[in-house]
């Protein structure tokens, strides 16, 4: 049974930009139900108490759409007793291991080289919109799962903002959540205690400069951006949500009202 998940959001100590999607409304009046869809970064630093609140949501199916090199640089997830571990790797949104190192040890040549005059925010536009394009398979599991049995559901990945937040985002069409509802929702991962912390290998004050940290911007931000030009991927390619669940992740009617009847009040 689905526990009563408290009214106001927990501050976990080792778990960033934890929330429940409860609550959002959709087009024809119903909204997602509390306690049943959940989102956050990784869950690698969870605290013991950060791991007893997570334990108290009764969750049934915890989806960490991390690949190993993110695994490898910051840990497994805690172990949660009785809940069902699936990971599925999402295109890293920076695409791979070598970006990221030149993001945590590069100096400043070398980050204008590769983020100044919107390349950053191009890089990311670009990613969202091969995640839409290249990763219907792992969609279509996501939501046959919850359609079938894997509520109550944490989706993560390393910030909780990218690949986290457009499996969401996908989630939520499927559901028929306001499209204005699902940009704000991905928008709250700017909020300063849900940002990711960005790592840079050194310790000095001029990696952390101004100019850094603005090169840096484009990664850890939470765009409107981004998430349209997933939709409008959607549109481009499908024609349309209808079409894209349908042909793209083989998403049946029937699976999709099953899946509304499961998330939503």
């Amino acid at each position: 049974m689905t526990q009563q998940v408290p009214s106001t959001e927990p501050q976990l100590a080792g778990v960033r930009n934890f929330r429940d999607v409860g609550g959002l409304p959709t087009a024809d009046g119903r909204r997602v139900r509390q306690g049943v869809l959940f989102r956050s970064g990784h869950l690698a630093h969870a605290t013991a108490e950060d791991s007893t609140f997570l334990d108290s949501l009764g969750l049934h199916t915890i989806f960490d759409f991390r690949n190993a090199s993110d695994q490898k640089l910051e840990g497994p997830d805690v172990e949660l007793p009785g809940v069902r571990n699936v990971n599925l790797p999402l295109s890293d949104p920076a695409d791979g291991a070598e970006f990221w190192k030149m993001v945590r040890d590069g100096d400043l040549d070398q980050l204008r080289d590769l983020l100044s005059d919107g390349k950053g925010a191009n890089r990311m536009i670009a990613s969202y919109r091969t995640i839409i394009t290249e990763r219907t398979s792992e969609h279509s599991r996501v939501l046959h799962s919850l359609a079938e049995d894997s509520v109550p559901a944490l989706m993560h990945c390393a910030a909780g903002k990218d690949r986290a937040g457009l499996s969401i985002a996908v989630t939520l069409l499927a559901l028929r959540v306001e499209r204005d509802a699902i940009v704000a929702d991905y928008l709250e991962s700017n909020a300063r205690h849900r940002r990711y912390k960005v790592h840079r290998s050194s310790s000095s004050a001029s990696a952390y400069s101004p100019e850094v940290m603005e090169l840096l911007s484009p990664l850890f931000d939470a765009r409107a951006e981004y998430l349209e030009a997933a939709f409008d991927t959607i549109e481009e390619k499908w024609g349309g949500v209808e079409a894209y669940l349908e042909q793209g992740l083989g998403i049946t009617p029937e699976t999709r009202e099953r899946l509304r009847e499961r998330l939503l009040d």
